[in-house]
């Protein structure tokens, strides 16, 4: 039986262990799982004691092993966390409810359910890390058997456990765990390209295993001679570190240096560099190609030489050395030095692995929205990295294709707000250099200056983006929650409703609390800057004001006919009633312009001023209709322009203050530099018609740096 495989494995590793516990827990998965079946057809205990060997595997504590085997006894049967601290005490009740899925049930989609349940255990981890091991021993052994699932479950799985659970592995330095997830993954992701690249491998497996067999007799017998005591053995390579190789840096399979490796385990750090000596003796070293990462450790604390080296025959291979404690603790990372094992400190030098999670949980305090958590997740912690240095010689980690701005933002906020320029190597360098592994890198600030927008198209963590996006909230948070409230003001009338009718405070005071704003302030200034839409906080409001207000059929009656009224745009199309009518969006026309409708199918009649491009190329004239403004001011309409400036730190502010000064709300901004360093900056603005926008374009023209200011036709 699998529970006496299960003893016999942890009394191999930890005679003192809690048997009795251990067997208990068996008996309460086992009794009230009966019945269940896995995909597969088998019993579902099969699934729990199989997480408890991986985590035997990897000589976990009793305390983990039991919540293995507790581990989905309250998320699918009827025992409840009480029950499990009653029988086994606060500290397993605690692990199973850090592997427990959230239960609500009023998730938008499927990505917000993820990305809560992601943080859920985020949050566990941060209490007790054996949390994440009880769940990517869960994870592995639920992707062994993936192969029973739907085909659009296997992807769905596939696609989380390499985007999440394998860099978490990775994150803690289990290696091994890390290698497995990510191979069963790709068997389902690109099952074409994974079999494609076993059958290459296998294809050249007999020549490579003599080849190794080959370099471990001469590595044996010249290291016995220098008196190096060692284990020699060849080196796995994992497919999917082989496919991402071959996808990313598009190489062919045989430029693939490290098919072929052989690692050293040595008893000393001493002996790993005389072994290195050795190999660099016996075999040519490729320049580029050594890596130490004993002496300057990777951040999850993994410990070895690599080097890769050229053969009399012109065969490459790389030679892994470390010593056996190193090599522990690159296959099972954070749990080869477990603090709660007897005698080991609770403050270990492992700890400092744990340096990106008080991180992370520091930064998910700020991250109401899901989609950011999940960004920040994916691209600012499990992304391919750069290790770059502080001019001090610190190291700091980066996502791949990150700038000096983001290393100025990752140094401290100031730092970032107050970055005029950046040297790397002793050279100076433009903002938005790509950096480098091995980099050193220096910030240089300016206290008088601050960041531009335009940076939020330069950088690639989520935590600059984020520090700057605060900076221009922070900046303009006054502006921005008048225009914020102006704008909901102004949708919701367009929309037909009565100002004093719907916005009231308790009804504000209600989406703001589904938006997760900690203020209706805080709300107003967020669809000001953009944060949010304005028909995010009124589809709320109109649905709390039309549950009020279900019984008064006269009220819904005058709310449809006003909706009617406005759904018009305020354009009268000739000879016809009752036809959905809308504001074309590539010329944006407005009142006090000349307009032409358009039949399009299915979605009613389009409005274009008569100069738009689109309405003077391959059109159907028969399709062509006659409107006209309705005398009404009851509505806004959007018009888009463009503002060609010198690019200088303060325009884009001067353009938005000047907008502002007008009274009227930006709905849309982005700017853009051009090849002959101008800044093009495309601003959408709401209007009541054409002169208010002609006398905002004066406006705009007389500010400083800019050159022209003109209406988008198409």
């Amino acid at each position: 039986m699998l529970i006496d495989e299960l003893i016999q494995k942890v009394k191999s590793y930890n005679e003192n262990a809690d048997f009795d516990m251990i067997i208990n827990a068996y008996k309460m998965a086992e009794e009230h799982h009966k019945g269940q079946k896995r995909n597969s057809g088998e019993d579902y205990i099969i699934h729990p004691l199989n997480v408890s060997l991986i985590l035997a595997d990897m000589n976990m504590d009793t305390p983990t092993i039991v919540a293995g085997l507790l581990h989905d006894v309250v998320e699918d049967t009827d025992v409840t966390l009480e029950d499990v601290k009653n029988e086994f005490g606060q500290e397993v009740a605690d692990l199973v409810d850090g592997v427990t899925k959230l239960k609500k049930l009023n998730y938008k989609n499927k990505e917000e359910k993820q990305a809560e349940n992601i943080r859920k255990m985020v949050l566990a981890m941060a209490q007790d890390i054996r949390v994440i091991i009880v769940k990517l021993a869960d994870r592995l052994h639920n992707m062994r058997t993936l192969e029973y699932m739907t085909d659009a479950k296997k992807i769905e799985k596939a696609k989380e456990t390499v985007e999440i659970y394998a860099p978490i592995a990775d994150r803690l330095g289990m290696s091994r765990i890390k290698w497995e997830l990510e191979d069963l993954s790709l068997r389902y992701l690109d099952e074409q390209g994974y079999y494609e690249l076993v059958e290459m491998v296998n294809k050249r497996r007999n020549e490579r295993e003599d080849l190794i067999n080959h370099i471990i007799s001469i590595l044996k017998e010249n290291l016995e001679k220098v008196g190096i005591k060692c284990e020699i053995k060849g080196r796995p390579k994992n497919f999917y570190s082989i496919y991402k190789k071959m996808k990313k840096k598009g190489k062919v399979f045989d430029e693939i240096y490290d098919l072929s490796a052989v690692r050293i385990l040595t008893n000393s750090v001493k002996d790993c560099y005389g072994a290195l000596g050795v190999v660099h003796t016996l075999f040519k070293p490729i320049p580029g190609r050594f890596k130490d990462y004993i002496a300057m450790p990777k951040p999850n604390q993994y410990q070895s030489l690599h080097t890769t080296v050229i053969d009399n025959n012109g065969e490459t291979f790389e030679v892994q050395i470390r010593t056996y404690e190193m090599h522990q603790t690159a296959e099972y990372g954070i749990a080869a030095h477990w603090k709660y094992k007897a005698g080991v400190s609770k403050e270990t030098a492992f700890d400092e692995n744990l340096t990106w999670l008080r991180q992370l949980l520091e930064w998910q305090k700020d991250l109401n929205d899901p989609g950011d958590f999940m960004d920040t997740l994916k691209i600012d912690f499990f992304a391919d990295e750069v290790f770059v240095f502080t001019p001090r010689g610190d190291v700091i980690n980066l996502p791949e294709g990150s700038t000096p701005i983001d290393f100025a933002y990752r140094i401290h906020s100031q730092v970032g707000n107050t970055c005029v320029g950046a040297k790397v190597n002793g050279r100076i360098v433009p903002l938005n250099y790509t950096l480098q592994s091995g980099n050193i890198v220096e910030v240089i600030t300016n206290p008088n200056t601050s960041p531009s927008l335009d940076w939020l198209k330069i950088v690639k963590s989520p935590q600059a983006r984020k520090k700057i996006s605060q900076y221009f909230k922070a900046k303009d948070k006054e502006k921005n929650i008048e225009r914020g409230r102006e704008a909901i003001e102004r949708e919701v009338k367009k929309q037909g409703y009565e100002v004093h009718k719907i916005l009231r405070d308790d009804w504000l005071e209600q989406v703001r609390d589904k938006l997760n704003m900690l203020s209706l302030d805080e709300m107003y200034a967020a669809v000001g800057f953009g944060t949010i839409t304005t028909a995010q906080v009124t589809a709320k409001l109109i649905d709390i004001y039309n549950k009020f207000y279900k019984k008064d059929e006269k009220d819904v009656e005058k709310i449809v006919q006003l909706r009617k009224r406005y759904n018009s745009q305020g354009i009268e199309v000739k000879g016809v009633d009752g036809v959905n009518v809308r504001i074309a969006k590539c010329c944006t026309p407005v009142p006090g312009d000349d307009i032409v409708g358009y039949i399009t199918i299915g979605r009613g009649i389009s409005v274009h001023r008569k100069d738009c491009k689109n309405m003077q190329n391959n059109i159907d004239p028969s399709r062509l209709v006659e409107v006209k403004w309705q005398n009404s001011n009851a509505t806004s309409y959007s018009a888009s322009i463009e503002i060609r400036a010198f690019d200088k730190p303060n325009v884009i502010g001067d353009i938005a203050n000047r907008v502002n000064d007008s009274k009227l709300s930006i709905s849309y901004l982005n700017a853009k530099v051009i090849k002959n360093g101008d800044a093009v900056i495309s601003i959408t603005v709401e209007i009541t018609d054409s002169e208010e926008l002609e006398r905002l374009m004066e406006k705009l023209k007389r500010i400083n740096n800019v050159l022209e200011v003109y209406r988008v036709k198409a």
